[in-house]
């Protein structure tokens, strides 16, 4: 049997007990079709990046499924018809993960892994730190009334000008 990660978004006015009855009724369909459902992680109520349908915000579930394509296409016609069920997506992967995913994890914990952000063994710089060359510093001529152009002129016909 092949191996799939699903996560589906639930809306965000269910209960956590609403929720939890929508995995119970598609474990129920994959099992029925000869599959198996190994972890369950409810990642809670999130924020959405945009909205759907008119929610701000989703309950998000990861499943790891062992179980044939027919059985995974029948879970994802299923929730293509539920109004709970925002959206979907199944992954199918080699092997699943051990331990908990990524989601789960700390951030400290995230952060041990190792650097993946930095730039090696670049120095941090700051906006101060360039190196202009033989660049000297920038003067504004027309801040003393001088300048390129010369002094300014009172303009005709206008309030405070020369008449």
């Amino acid at each position: 049997m092949a191996l799939y990660e699903h996560v589906f978004l639930a809306r965000q006015d269910l209960s956590q007990q609403q929720v939890d009855a929508l995995v119970e009724h598609y474990k129920g369909i994959i099992t029925a079709a000869g599959g198996s459902v190994g972890r369950v992680e409810n990642w809670g109520l999130k924020s959405l990046t945009y909205r759907i349908n008119k929610n701000r915000k989703a309950y998000y579930t990861l499943m790891d499924i062992s179980a044939p394509s027919a059985a995974v296409k029948e879970v994802e016609r299923q929730q293509g018809l539920s109004e709970d069920v925002l959206r979907f997506l199944t992954v199918k992967v080699d092997a699943h993960e051990e331990g908990v995913s990524a989601m789960m994890q700390k951030r400290e914990e995230r952060s041990e892994r190792g650097d993946r952000g930095g730039f090696g063994d670049r120095p941090q710089r700051s906006f101060g730190d360039r190196d202009r060359g033989d660049r000297g510093p920038r003067s504004f001529g027309d801040r003393d009334g001088g300048g390129d152009r010369g002094p300014r002129r009172p303009r005709e016909g206008v309030e405070g000008g020369a008449e």
